[in-house]
């Protein structure tokens, strides 16, 4: 008999508690360790909806976010093209997680890795990149068409050194292949094939695209995908006129999402998203609470954006769907923001929460 360590008194205070007992085997290093991440039904909001709300928790992957799959899929690449050798650099541009996975792979394959990023991204990422070794570069944001962007920029200092390589996250279809290749076969078989919706929002657009191909082809066209925007971003007005409308109206809190073109990874797939939705930043701050208060899921900004969208594809589709979505990393990487009251204040955001959560905004 195994012995659980658990009480006779604990037993009964738990008769309902069944644990899932699985022992993974043990993975080569880092990169064995990406993907497998767990499907999380939110419970509450499934209760609320009258269908399953599941979460893909990407925090969970070895550097902490979604990114990690592309961040390996486009080193992979590189090495397989033979544009990178031993000991060479990897150039990214980046609004910080893939930037972190990059810096992960790189380290535990033996590369050096420089990121540049916009200079609006949170002061948690900037520091975690550079503890893991690699070169950092905050510059200002501006837009794609501008040469001083951060792609750009990356493009440029790849070229200027020897044995270095821009992975070019954006246009680089190895990102999109990444999810077609593991993301997508991991939702169907934990849901065993009943997946009704998915949506995600997209920055590179290799997640949302990649996930989109393989449930459409999967499921012969029977799964719909809405695809999730946040202000300031023009894929919302693109999809809802039919690629006629390119809206870039206001700004967001999120960080990471959000676009102002069609890129590479998002172009082949487009046609197959069903729908778009624009969420508020205000419900987007608000599920980042109620997360935490209701699920004990502690999620950043474009992971609650992602929630709300997909609460909000359950009302569309009605009840008794499987509807899945994406958190994309943990709040860590944005505490200093997201829960100090007076950020919140700076944005206009402070009556989005609710007072009885508002006891978890901690920070001044």
């Amino acid at each position: 008999m195994i012995k659980t360590g658990i009480s006779s008194v604990s037993k009964r205070g738990f008769a309902t508690f069944k644990p899932v007992i699985s022992a993974a085997k043990p993975v080569e290093g880092f990169v064995g360790a990406l993907g497998n991440t767990p499907l999380i039904r939110l419970n509450k909001l499934s209760e609320e909806t009258g269908s399953n709300i599941y979460a893909k928790a990407e925090f969970m992957n070895p550097g902490g976010s979604v990114k990690d799959r592309a961040a390996l899929y486009v080193v992979k690449d590189a090495e397989e093209q033979g544009l990178i050798k031993p000991g060479g650099t990897v150039v990214e541009g980046t609004a910080g997680n893939t930037g972190i996975g990059l810096a992960h792979v790189c380290r535990a394959k033996g590369y050096k890795c420089v990121i540049y990023m916009p200079n609006t991204q949170s002061q948690e990422k900037i520091d975690l990149l550079r503890m893991l070794g690699a070169e950092v570069y905050p510059v200002p944001a501006v837009a794609f068409d501008n040469p001083e962007n951060y792609n750009h920029k990356a493009a440029r200092h790849a070229k200027s050194i020897d044995n270095a390589v821009w992975t070019n996250q954006f246009d680089n279809t190895a990102n999109r292949q990444a999810h077609i290749e593991t993301t997508g076969p991991e939702i169907w078989s934990q849901l065993d094939g009943k997946v009704d919706g998915f949506t995600c929002a997209t920055g590179t657009g290799g997640t949302l695209a990649g996930i989109t191909r393989f449930l459409k082809e999967k499921s012969g066209g029977k799964t719909k995908v809405f695809l999730a925007d946040p202000p300031g971003s023009v894929l919302y007005s693109y999809i809802k006129s039919g690629g006629k409308l390119n809206d870039r109206s206001g700004s967001s809190i999120t960080e990471g999402i959000g676009q102002g073109r069609v890129t590479d990874n998002l172009k082949p797939d487009i046609e197959l998203i069903d729908d778009a939705l624009q969420i508020r930043d205000e419900d987007s701050l608000h599920m980042i609470y109620r997360l935490l208060d209701e699920e004990g899921i502690y999620v950043g900004a474009s992971s609650a954006l992602n929630v709300v969208a997909a609460v909000e594809m359950a009302k569309k589709l009605g009840p008794g769907k499987n509807i899945v979505t994406i958190l994309c990393d943990g709040a860590y990487r944005y505490q200093s923001r997201l829960f100090s009251k007076k950020w919140i204040e700076s944005k206009g955001l402070t009556n989005a929460i609710p007072e009885h959560l508002k006891k978890y905004a901690t920070l001044d």
